[in-house]
């Protein structure tokens, strides 16, 4: 019984440190030059993200695949030029137009 005890009491000390970091990020502040650094998954996964926060400002609640994609090479090509740019600060601009 003190050896089950003894395991739990190791394995409940050490179960912390195993839990993964959670990281915040500002999305306000990512640049396009960090965005073209990413990888390609990366830069795939910011998009959807961004795609589904603009599609929530503006109420749509369907997804457009092509339009997506349109969308996010838009995006890039725009960051392309504007890497010194913040991502939300240039598609804020886009989305008030």
């Amino acid at each position: 019984m003190k050896k089950l005890i003894l395991a739990l009491a190791m394995a409940g000390a050490f179960a912390p440190s195993l839990a993964q970091a959670q990281v915040k990020i500002d999305m306000t502040k990512v640049t396009c030059g960090e965005v073209l650094a990413m990888t390609p998954e990366d830069q795939s996964d910011f998009a959807a993200f961004m795609s589904g926060f603009f599609a929530q400002r503006s109420g749509r609640t369907f997804i457009d695949t092509a339009l997506f994609q349109k969308n996010a090479a838009s995006v890039m090509d725009w960051c392309s030029s504007n890497k010194g740019e913040s991502v939300m600060a240039g598609l804020q601009r886009a989305f008030a137009k």
